[in-house]
């Protein structure tokens, strides 16, 4: 290593003694990349009688505008400026009038220059404009809305030449998409807003270097994945010569403290050169022993930093850094014909749900936070983005801190004429030449954009349809161009492209209620078996704190059209199978509290089956995306926690199916499946099994030994006879100890005698109907029960731990226990939450301690209080 260093300098030393015509740059220029996000003004082009050049003159006065932040969409700096409020309060939305967007929207913001040196290079950088805009700098016009244009564009302008010291005026006229243009949308997940997403939804950048620039690194790792223990690592980069002279330089590059390397790289005038960097030429980068990225639930997300410097003479022209994984993600196909994943070469369960930007467009980074550090809370390992959600790199960042895995991919909003606002055919609606070309320079922007981040699993090109076969040889030339690291898919769905075959996906529902029995019992559209990328039990109903803040309080009982505005679009704009379910399996609800506390057991139990079948069915099932993850706007429908941050009950059902060691339930084959969802085996475990009937009388008592339960290993451990004497509801607690018998984990299920029973001649895309279903009604007799609790609270490193010790002194049932974490003195519940288990059951006599953490912060100077509620929990 020290030879080749000494060589590169000598060269570099030999370069720089040449004299033919080089660059020498005298001054030290400023190196920045500056995000314009604060102190934008907008208005309406029909309300200023001004014109580009005037706008973006320093002398030009904006009268009456709006304050706005970027990223945001139009409608959405609108509401953070006052000029609607509480514009998801019952029907407020459709208050809103569409006309005030049928003129474009003038964005305008300064920003000072302290000092411009010789060779200084100055770009501005537009990440996402919808959906087109023209762009002026201090009263010139420096670009056409005929050009920028596109929702997924990314522009870079060389402005240096009319950059000047002291302020600068940026101004941008934005107009809104029209019918068959590639914009952003949210389908049928809400209403559409009256912007129809128009704004600046991206972060914009103002970028400083010397005369040459680095742009787009890329770092490509290729590890020995039958001993994990090395890997080779290769470095590409572009660099750009600005100036009209040759420029002689270094290229220094620097992983970690003992991988330096320098590189020699002469440009001529205006010279654009890939270098690509390999360890081939220099051993530091082939490396032992390589600190690899996992997903948090197999290992640790280790990431690596690149540095990047490119130097004229003493000075740094540009510089840029970048984080990276040692990682190595295939995909294969199963014996089924489905698609399946290895992460590191080992196979891995994808389980992950739908995530959604706010429908505003005005994700903070705290929220953005939030949703991550939730889905690790879920013990999940992936999302999917249908669409290239997210407002800048800061959600990507955070999976691949986190170790959750993404699935990223363009959205069906493109694909259904009702949606695109022109015809469509199997290929969807992108068919003309100015289409496809948008969509493929759209899709190689976001690629670049993003190919860094170890947490991209799959580039995911098509949604409900695939492209178009001149548009997809597009798309595969791109990645073939620019990433090849990665698997790629045509379709979410189960098509054959006429270019690259079978999709290996399937997207057969369904998307509204369905039992626990449906994900065991169903071979054929939605169960477990195959990758399955959006799917779920349909409606997850949130708390009533959530409920009355979207909801007037006149109509929150009974179940009327203010319920249903919040309810999704189309085949989904009711809640009639879920409550017909509720009421059959339940009974029908006589009030609002009934409702709620029966919502939440539906949501529960539901989601916990659905995560429960996949495991137990690993690796036939392949892959399960919960349709959805998180909310675009306060709704009933398909979300883990609701769009206050406020988990369901579906939340702590997912968190339950999911976690490290695990014991189940078949609906099915009535066995008992002990699970391991970790990369250790787990030895010496026992399990025990205990039936009750609905008076607590134990009717079957059964402890086993597990011994050696392999890494992500599911293991049918004992099956419960068909012959037991229970009531009609009965109840099965299911526990898992170590060998020093301390509870790893408990499982409690209500079962009924008569079971639910699938109609599956009836099945849609969207639902299969019940023939039959469980009588749990039973429940409504549980007796009240007091619990007892007291609690503890340590603050440590900005968040606030509180252990909660609650016990049911009673000789009944403790059903579905819920702890609230409150505010004091304003008794609004804490978000984030992060409940070591929530809606859990007490058995009589039972005594459990419950942690729960909140960042400090979220109190609000407030001390924080438990409040302890349930099925029957007085």
């Amino acid at each position: 290593m020290q030879i080749i260093d000494k060589f590169v300098r000598l060269a570099a030393l030999i370069i720089f003694l040449i004299p033919a015509s080089s660059y020498a740059q005298n001054s030290k220029c400023k190196v920045t990349d500056e995000e314009l996000h604060n102190d934008w003004q907008i208005q309406s082009s029909s309300k200023v009688l001004a014109n580009g050049e005037e706008i973006s003159s320093i002398k030009f006065k904006p009268q009456n505008w709006y304050a706005a932040k970027v990223p945001n969409s139009t409608l959405g700096s609108l509401v953070a400026d006052g000029l609607f409020k509480n514009i998801f309060f019952n029907r407020n939305l459709e208050k809103v009038p569409d006309s005030l967007f049928d003129a474009s929207w003038w964005y305008r913001r300064t920003f000072k220059i302290e000092k411009v040196n010789d060779g200084q290079v100055y770009c501005l950088r537009f990440n996402g404009i919808s959906y087109r805009g023209d762009v002026w700098l201090n009263g010139k016009k420096i670009a056409s809305a005929d050009t920028v244009k596109g929702s997924f564009r990314q522009f870079i302008f060389n402005i240096s030449s009319l950059i000047k010291h002291g302020e600068n005026v940026l101004a941008l006229k934005v107009t809104q998409a029209g019918p068959g243009e590639l914009n952003i949308g949210f389908v049928d997940w809400n209403p559409e807003p009256a912007d129809n997403h128009m704004g600046i939804w991206r972060d914009v950048h103002l970028l400083g270097s010397g005369p040459v620039s680095i742009e787009k690194p890329f770092v490509v790792t290729d590890i020995d994945t039958a001993t994990l223990d090395h890997a080779n690592i290769t470095i590409k980069v572009m660099l750009h010569n600005h100036s009209g002279k040759s420029i002689n330089g270094i290229l220094q590059t620097s992983i970690a403290k003992d991988m330096h390397i320098s590189k020699p790289v002469s440009l001529m005038p205006h010279e654009s050169k890939e270098i690509i960097l390999t360890p081939a030429e220099d051993a530091a980068l082939s490396i032992d022993h390589p600190k690899l990225w996992w997903t948090h639930d197999l290992g640790k997300p280790n990431l690596y930093t690149l540095d990047l410097n490119y130097i004229i003479n003493t000075s740094v022209s540009d510089r840029k850094k970048i984080k990276f994984g040692i990682r190595s993600v295939s995909g294969y196909m199963t014996d089924k014909g489905f698609r399946a994943y290895r992460l590191n070469g080992k196979k891995i369960l994808i389980k992950g749900g739908g995530w959604s930007d706010p429908m505003l467009l005005n994700a903070t980074p705290s929220y953005e936070t939030a949703g991550i550090d939730y889905a690790v809370h879920m013990n999940l390992n992936a999302i999917r983005m249908e669409g290239f959600w997210g407002q800048n790199q800061h959600i990507y960042d955070l999976c691949d801190e986190r170790g959750i895995l993404i699935m990223v991919g363009f959205s069906c909003q493109w694909e259904w004429k009702g949606i695109f606002g022109t015809p469509d055919d199997k290929y969807g609606g992108i068919k003309t030449d100015e289409q496809i070309d948008m969509a493929a320079k759209s899709w190689n922007d976001q690629v670049v954009w993003l190919r860094n981040h170890p947490s991209i699993f799959l580039w995911l090109y098509g949604s409900d349809k695939w492209p178009r076969p001149e548009l997809e040889l597009k798309y595969l030339n791109i990645l073939k161009n620019e990433d090849t690291t990665r698997p790629y898919a045509q379709s979410a769905k189960e098509w054959t492209s006429e270019i690259t075959g079978p999709t290996g996906m399937k997207m057969r529902g369904p998307y509204d209620y369905v039992p626990p029995l449906y994900w065991y019992a169903d071979t054929s559209l939605g169960g477990a078996f195959g990758f399955n990328t959006e799917t779920g039990p349909g409606p997850q109903i949130p708390v009533l704190e959530s409920l009355k803040k979207m909801i007037p309080k006149d109509s929150l009982w009974p179940i009327g059209s203010a319920w249903l505005y919040h309810a999704a679009r189309g085949k989904f704009h009711n809640l009639d199978a879920y409550n017909n379910a509720m009421a059959e399996r339940l009974g029908k609800a006589n009030d609002l509290e009934d409702y709620l506390r029966k919502a939440q057991y539906l949501n529960y139990e539901g989601m916990r089956a659905m995560f429960e079948a996949f495991e137990v069915n690993r690796f036939k099932a392949t892959g399960i995306i919960q349709w959805m993850y998180n909310a675009s706007w306060p709704k009933l429908w398909w979300q883990l926690y609701d769009y206050y941050l406020m988990p369901t009950g579906a939340f702590y059902g997912a968190r339950k199916a999911n976690e490290s060691l695990h014991i189940s339930f078949n609906y099915a084959t009535r066995e008992i499946d002990a699970i391991n969802n970790t990369a250790e085996p787990a030895n010496e475990l026992f399990g025990e099994i205990n039936v009750y009937d609905f008076n607590m009388k134990i009717v079957l008592q059964k402890t086993l030994s597990i011994a050696n339960l392999a890494s992500q290993e599911t293991r049918p451990v004992f099956t419960l006879p068909h012959n037991m004497d229970v009531s009609k509801t009965w109840f099965l607690d299911l526990r898992l100890f170590d060998k020093r018998h301390k509870e790893m984990t408990d499982n409690f299920y209500v079962l009924s005698t008569q079971k639910d029973s699938l109609d599956e001649k009836k099945s849609t895309w969207y639902v299969t109907p019940q023939s039959q279903y469980a009588n749990l009604s039973l429940l409504e007799q549980l007796p009240n029960v007091k619990l007892e609790t007291t609690h503890t609270t340590t603050v440590k490193e900005g968040n606030t731990i509180m252990q909660v010790k609650v016990k049911n002194p009673s000789d009944h049932l403790a059903f579905m226990v819920n702890l609230d974490l409150k505010k004091a003195r304003s008794n609004e519940s804490v978000v984030p939450v992060f409940w070591e288990q929530n809606y859990f059951t007490l058995l009589p006599g039972e005594e459990r301690t419950v942690s729960v953490l909140c960042h400090t912060a979220d109190l609000g100077q407030q001390s924080a209080k438990v409040i302890v509620s349930g099925w029957n929990v007085e």
